[in-house]
């Protein structure tokens, strides 16, 4: 099939992507023209092998931990070499979960573009940063991608993730930008098409877990605080004193989630064997039965 939804994902964030998987299909009249894949870390034993070792990160040195909620990232750009560099393919995060048709992206006309992205941010000055969690891709003309080599690269301080995972190193002229609705930040409404729980601290399934991913450097300018932060890491542990997820300040995004889920395990999508051994893993919130009780069904399915 020429065209493909791509989720990469790790084991911390699976359950995730079983859901994201079941919303493509569940709100797409045209499901049956398009593929569903997922791109697993463990599978790509070359992110593995970097373990423990530092990276170029904005500019300062980070560690390369698997087990480190977005391990996942380096693979959004693989999608083109697994179509062969042949259709159209879209890749997501496991975050990211579809509320309108999937499909209205996977055929749109790209206007000239290869890679299309929304906006990263409204700043005037970072304008030019592409927000890959959600990429519609021409995959015959990203053949110049090589997502293991440029991973390397980061390790030899010839490229620098932070520039990596926006595009500043991609011609702008291959660069097109799609509308917000396409990889909504914590936002739903009625003009929403992917919704995407982009702040970590926050996702609806890991609310009172302890925080299991490394924060953005917010200490580049403040060597003070810098180096308060790497003594907290050496000290407690790369996660110490980071505190637990928090619940969602926006309830409906919850239930949409915990309303998806509750299909997925009605459908046999998903087992409750699963969510139970997601649970012991810390992977998902240890309440989310009762979440399940107390969640409405969804709307019906547009067909």
């Amino acid at each position: 099939m020429d065209k493909c939804v791509f989720i990469h994902t790790n084991e911390r964030q699976w359950l995730g992507a079983l859901v994201a998987e079941y919303s493509l299909r569940r709100n797409s009249p045209d499901a049956d023209k398009f593929d569903v894949r997922f791109i697993r870390t463990r599978d790509y034993p070359y992110l593995a092998a970097r373990e423990g070792q530092t990276f170029l990160r904005g500019g300062t040195s980070r560690v390369w931990r698997m087990e480190d909620l977005q391990s996942f990232t380096p693979l959004r750009f693989m999608p083109p070499k697994l179509m062969n560099w042949q259709g159209r393919a879209v890749v997501i995060d496991p975050d990211v979960f579809a509320v309108g048709d999937i499909y209205e992206l996977l055929d749109r006309d790209m206007a000239g573009a290869a890679v299309m992205g929304r906006h990263r941010s409204e700043k005037s000055e970072k304008e030019f940063q592409v927000a890959t969690s959600v990429m519609l891709m021409d995959c015959a003309r990203l053949k110049h991608w090589d997502a293991e080599k440029e991973f390397d690269q980061l390790f030899s301080s010839e490229k620098d993730y932070k520039e990596w995972i926006v595009l500043a190193y991609e011609d702008p002229a291959n660069i097109g930008f799609l509308e917000n609705c396409w990889n909504d930040f914590d936002h739903l409404d009625a003009n929403t098409r992917l919704i995407h729980n982009t702040k970590r601290k926050t996702q609806p399934w890991k609310t009172g877990l302890p925080v299991d991913f490394t924060p953005a450097n917010k200490f580049k300018n403040k060597p003070l605080l810098a180096s308060a932060n790497r003594l907290r890491a050496k000290v407690f542990g790369e996660y110490g004193l980071l505190g637990h997820y928090q619940e969602h300040p926006d309830r409906q995004q919850e239930q949409f989630f915990f309303g998806l889920l509750k299909e997925c395990i009605e459908s046999g999508c998903v087992s409750e064997d699963l969510v139970r051994d997601e649970i012991r893993q810390n992977h998902v919130r240890h309440d989310a039965f009762e979440v399940l009780d107390r969640t409405p069904n969804l709307a019906k399915r547009v067909v």
